[in-house]
């Protein structure tokens, strides 16, 4: 499929990749894949890794029009990079800084699902320096308050095991939520502006979909569409758009669920910033509904903050 060139070709786009979470080496890969599509659809990008010296003042300099952020985790998901873009009076992709910094601390937006009574697994915080064991059986699921791509994560099937769980999970931060573990399928659902995508249904060999299923396992299988019946498949894009309007997240973004044997969702976590990698979940999803790659950067980069889009 060809694409119309952008209207403007002198427009500059900073395009925000890299950073210093856990997830940089996928940020990255992702901004690298935004960065030959924009260029393809005739925009001037220049990719801008926050971890480089300068990158404030290269940012300020630079004469940009809009900021596509593609930062996975840390300062690009929590509200911090928003912030600078909004001083710096720069439209930006994705949600502003109050919808990423909720939906980027998972205590907090699980606190906000069950004030609203959305489905969501129980959640029991631990503070830094605090060790106690919740007040629901095992098995649990052990985590980070504020990381991604499962980084950090584990599956706990004894109290014996609970203590390095959580010391794994503190590496990458002091507060740790537990929940306990949903047994069932791994489905995300995205979106773009007001269009919710198919949702996908992930398989892995491993205990989870981890890291290395996510980037590494080539045993790894996704299916979309997902097979679910149309009435829960509808069901489920809407329980993921009530779910990210919940938290004030909006432009684009996905949304990761747990489904038992019953079909029962359970809401785990929103993604502000989702991977674009050549095998990530919401350009597959986009491709259910005949987006190319490049339409859906596009379309992403339409929706950006305080900028009039890309119509």
């Amino acid at each position: 499929m060809t694409h119309k060139k952008h209207r403007d070709s002198k427009e500059r786009i900073a395009l925000l990749a890299g950073g210093t979470s856990s997830e940089r080496a996928v940020s990255l890969e992702s901004g690298r894949s935004v960065l030959e599509a924009l260029a393809g659809l005739g925009f001037r990008v220049e990719m801008l890794d926050p971890a480089e010296q300068g990158f404030i003042d290269r940012l300020r300099a630079g004469g940009f029009t809009r900021a596509f952020n593609i930062l996975h985790g840390g300062a690009g998901e929590d509200g911090s990079i928003q912030g600078l873009l909004e001083i710096l009076k720069i439209p930006y992709t994705g949600s502003g800084v109050l919808g990423s910094a909720l939906s980027c601390d998972k205590n907090r937006t699980k606190a906000l699902w069950q004030a609203l009574g959305l489905p969501t697994p129980a959640g029991w915080l631990l503070e830094p320096d605090v060790m106690e064991t919740p007040p629901f059986p095992p098995p649990w699921c052990v985590k980070p308050v504020d990381q991604g791509s499962s980084v950090g994560v584990s599956r706990v099937e004894t109290e014996e095991r609970f203590q390095q769980a959580v010391e794994a999970a503190r590496f990458y931060s002091d507060r740790v939520l537990v929940e306990p573990w949903i047994a069932g399928g791994e489905y995300t659902v995205g979106f773009v502006g007001e269009v919710i995508l198919p949702s996908v249904r992930i398989e892995t060999p491993r205990v989870f979909y981890d890291y290395v299923a996510k980037y590494e396992d080539p045993a790894t299988r996704y299916h979309c569409p997902s097979g679910l019946p149309a009435r829960d498949e509808a069901a489920l894009g809407d329980l993921a758009w009530r779910a990210a309007r919940a938290l004030g997240v909006s432009g684009w973004g996905r949304v990761d669920f747990m489904l038992t044997s019953r079909l029962e969702p359970y809401l785990i976590e929103v993604n502000v910033a989702p991977g674009m990698t050549s095998h990530s979940l919401v350009p597959m999803a986009a491709r259910e509904v005949g987006w190319s790659y490049a339409e859906l950067c596009q379309k992403i980069l339409a929706q950006v903050r305080g900028g009039t889009g890309d119509g």
